[in-house]
Protein backbone atom coordinates (compact mmCIF):
# COMPACT_ATOMS: atom_id res chain seq x y z
CA UNK A 1 0.00 0.00 0.00
CA UNK A 2 1.17 3.26 -0.88
CA UNK A 3 0.22 6.51 1.11
CA UNK A 4 0.21 9.99 0.14
CA UNK A 5 0.19 12.69 3.48
CA UNK A 6 -0.10 16.30 2.35
CA UNK A 7 -0.56 19.44 4.87
CA UNK A 8 -1.94 22.89 3.34
CA UNK A 9 -2.58 26.16 5.58
CA UNK A 10 -5.33 28.04 4.72
CA UNK A 11 -5.86 31.67 6.20
CA UNK A 12 -9.51 31.42 6.25
CA UNK A 13 -11.98 29.90 8.51
CA UNK A 14 -12.73 25.76 9.09
CA UNK A 15 -15.88 25.26 7.98
CA UNK A 16 -15.45 27.67 4.49
CA UNK A 17 -11.74 25.02 3.85
CA UNK A 18 -14.35 22.07 4.64
CA UNK A 19 -17.21 23.23 2.26
CA UNK A 20 -14.61 23.96 -0.47
CA UNK A 21 -12.80 20.36 -0.20
CA UNK A 22 -15.77 19.01 -0.73
CA UNK A 23 -16.93 21.58 -3.11
CA UNK A 24 -17.68 19.35 -7.06
CA UNK A 25 -17.49 22.40 -9.06
CA UNK A 26 -13.84 23.67 -7.32
CA UNK A 27 -12.50 20.18 -7.83
CA UNK A 28 -13.44 20.01 -11.63
CA UNK A 29 -11.51 23.88 -12.15
CA UNK A 30 -8.87 22.89 -10.21
CA UNK A 31 -8.55 19.98 -12.63
CA UNK A 32 -8.49 21.66 -16.38
CA UNK A 33 -4.72 19.96 -16.90
CA UNK A 34 -7.02 16.65 -16.68
CA UNK A 35 -10.03 17.79 -18.32
CA UNK A 36 -11.70 16.23 -15.28
CA UNK A 37 -15.58 16.30 -15.31
CA UNK A 38 -18.20 14.72 -12.60
CA UNK A 39 -20.38 12.62 -14.88
CA UNK A 40 -22.62 10.56 -12.58
CA UNK A 41 -24.06 10.70 -9.09
CA UNK A 42 -23.07 14.04 -7.54
CA UNK A 43 -22.12 16.24 -10.41
CA UNK A 44 -21.94 19.47 -8.35
CA UNK A 45 -22.56 21.88 -5.46
CA UNK A 46 -21.14 19.84 -2.02
CA UNK A 47 -21.08 16.24 -1.81
CA UNK A 48 -22.95 14.49 1.46
CA UNK A 49 -22.57 11.61 3.64
CA UNK A 50 -23.27 8.45 1.34
CA UNK A 51 -23.32 10.52 -1.92
CA UNK A 52 -21.20 9.24 -5.10
CA UNK A 53 -19.37 10.36 -7.45
CA UNK A 54 -18.20 9.30 -10.77
CA UNK A 55 -15.00 11.11 -12.39
CA UNK A 56 -13.92 10.46 -15.86
CA UNK A 57 -10.03 12.20 -16.37
CA UNK A 58 -7.29 12.47 -18.75
CA UNK A 59 -4.51 10.55 -16.97
CA UNK A 60 -1.44 9.38 -18.82
CA UNK A 61 -2.55 10.09 -22.27
CA UNK A 62 -5.89 8.32 -21.66
CA UNK A 63 -9.63 8.76 -20.63
CA UNK A 64 -10.14 6.71 -16.91
CA UNK A 65 -12.82 6.91 -14.72
CA UNK A 66 -13.16 7.11 -10.77
CA UNK A 67 -16.38 6.21 -8.53
CA UNK A 68 -15.69 7.14 -4.92
CA UNK A 69 -18.41 7.69 -2.72
CA UNK A 70 -18.30 9.45 0.57
CA UNK A 71 -18.31 6.67 3.23
CA UNK A 72 -17.96 9.28 6.52
CA UNK A 73 -18.19 12.49 7.36
CA UNK A 74 -18.26 14.79 10.60
CA UNK A 75 -19.01 18.66 9.76
CA UNK A 76 -16.42 20.49 9.89
CA UNK A 77 -13.53 18.26 10.92
CA UNK A 78 -13.27 15.07 8.46
CA UNK A 79 -14.78 13.30 5.71
CA UNK A 80 -13.52 10.02 3.77
CA UNK A 81 -14.02 8.89 0.55
CA UNK A 82 -13.88 5.44 -1.23
CA UNK A 83 -13.35 3.95 -4.02
CA UNK A 84 -16.21 2.09 -5.40
CA UNK A 85 -15.02 1.62 -9.04
CA UNK A 86 -11.72 2.32 -10.97
CA UNK A 87 -8.04 1.09 -11.87
CA UNK A 88 -6.91 0.81 -7.80
CA UNK A 89 -7.00 -2.32 -6.12
CA UNK A 90 -7.63 -0.09 -3.56
CA UNK A 91 -8.08 3.87 -2.89
CA UNK A 92 -9.23 5.25 0.17
CA UNK A 93 -8.82 9.52 0.61
CA UNK A 94 -9.20 10.52 4.05
CA UNK A 95 -9.69 14.75 4.45
CA UNK A 96 -8.55 16.28 8.38
CA UNK A 97 -9.26 19.26 9.05
CA UNK A 98 -7.75 21.35 11.87
CA UNK A 99 -8.76 25.06 13.47
CA UNK A 100 -5.60 27.00 13.55
CA UNK A 101 -4.48 30.54 15.34
CA UNK A 102 -4.51 31.72 11.24
CA UNK A 103 -6.92 29.50 9.77
CA UNK A 104 -6.88 25.87 9.03
CA UNK A 105 -4.97 23.20 8.12
CA UNK A 106 -6.06 20.83 5.75
CA UNK A 107 -4.90 17.53 5.91
CA UNK A 108 -4.82 14.45 3.16
CA UNK A 109 -4.56 11.04 3.55
CA UNK A 110 -4.43 9.10 0.32
CA UNK A 111 -3.72 5.43 0.73
CA UNK A 112 -4.26 3.19 -2.56
CA UNK A 113 -3.06 -0.50 -3.75
CA UNK A 114 -2.32 -0.62 -7.45
CA UNK A 115 -3.49 -3.82 -9.44
CA UNK A 116 -1.07 -5.90 -11.54
CA UNK A 117 1.67 -7.44 -8.87
CA UNK A 118 5.05 -6.65 -9.92
CA UNK A 119 4.75 -4.24 -12.55
CA UNK A 120 1.85 -2.19 -10.64
CA UNK A 121 4.36 -1.32 -7.73
CA UNK A 122 7.05 -0.28 -10.32
CA UNK A 123 4.68 2.01 -12.17
CA UNK A 124 3.36 3.00 -8.37
CA UNK A 125 7.39 4.01 -7.84
CA UNK A 126 8.62 5.49 -10.82
CA UNK A 127 4.80 7.43 -11.92
CA UNK A 128 1.86 7.14 -9.91
CA UNK A 129 3.06 8.20 -7.11
CA UNK A 130 4.28 11.89 -8.11
CA UNK A 131 1.17 12.39 -10.31
CA UNK A 132 -1.32 11.93 -7.78
CA UNK A 133 0.63 13.95 -5.41
CA UNK A 134 1.36 16.59 -7.87
CA UNK A 135 -2.72 16.42 -8.86
CA UNK A 136 -3.52 16.68 -4.92
CA UNK A 137 -1.08 19.52 -4.48
CA UNK A 138 -2.65 21.34 -7.67
CA UNK A 139 -6.08 20.72 -6.31
CA UNK A 140 -4.77 22.17 -2.43
CA UNK A 141 -3.25 25.23 -3.87
CA UNK A 142 -6.58 26.17 -6.31
CA UNK A 143 -8.65 25.25 -2.90
CA UNK A 144 -6.17 27.92 -0.85
CA UNK A 145 -6.25 31.01 -3.72
CA UNK A 146 -9.89 30.54 -4.20
CA UNK A 147 -10.65 30.30 -0.08
CA UNK A 148 -7.99 32.78 0.84
CA UNK A 149 -9.53 35.83 -1.81
CA UNK A 150 -13.03 35.06 -0.13
CA UNK A 151 -11.68 35.24 3.53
Amino acid sequence: MTTIQLSTVIQAPLENVFDAARNIDLHINSAKNTKEKAIAGRTSGLIALYETVTWRGRHFGMYLTHQSKITSLRYPTFFIDEMISGHFKRFKHQHVFKKTSTGTEMIDVLEYITPYGFFGRVFDRLILKKHLTEFLTTRNQFIKMKIEKLA
